[in-house]
């Protein structure tokens, strides 16, 4: 795993972020729409953060809105993508959910 490879959960569902579970976007999502959608990802963050130097907060909200979309679009925020009913664990401690044991074995060397 390099800096720029995120960890993942064995069931590819979540990164890890500072100890926290992320929603990863949905594998089933076609090529070209998981890029547009990401593209206009990158945008609407760059037009936040655009607001938020001009402190314009209307423009803000609106960025901020454009953000949800694409992540809601991506399967990053909303209704999960898989359909197993698994619950989701976004932006929980790892070590307070199902994948404290995977994460606390990363961390312990193998003998």
């Amino acid at each position: 795993m390099t800096a720029s490879t995120p960890l993942t959960t064995p069931d590819g569902r979540y990164i890890v972020v500072r100890g926290r579970l992320w929603r990863c976007t949905n594998p089933a999502l076609p090529e070209r729409e998981r890029q547009d959608w990401v593209q206009r990802l990158m945008r609407a963050r760059r037009a936040v953060a655009q607001a938020r130097r001009a402190s314009d907060p209307q423009a803000e909200r609106e960025a901020r809105d454009e953000v949800d979309e694409a992540k809601r679009a991506l399967g990053e925020r909303g209704p999960v993508w898989w359909t197993d009913g698994a619950p989701d664990f976004t932006q929980r401690k790892v070590e307070n959910t199902p994948y404290a044991a995977w994460y606390r074995d990363l961390a312990t060397p193998s003998e």
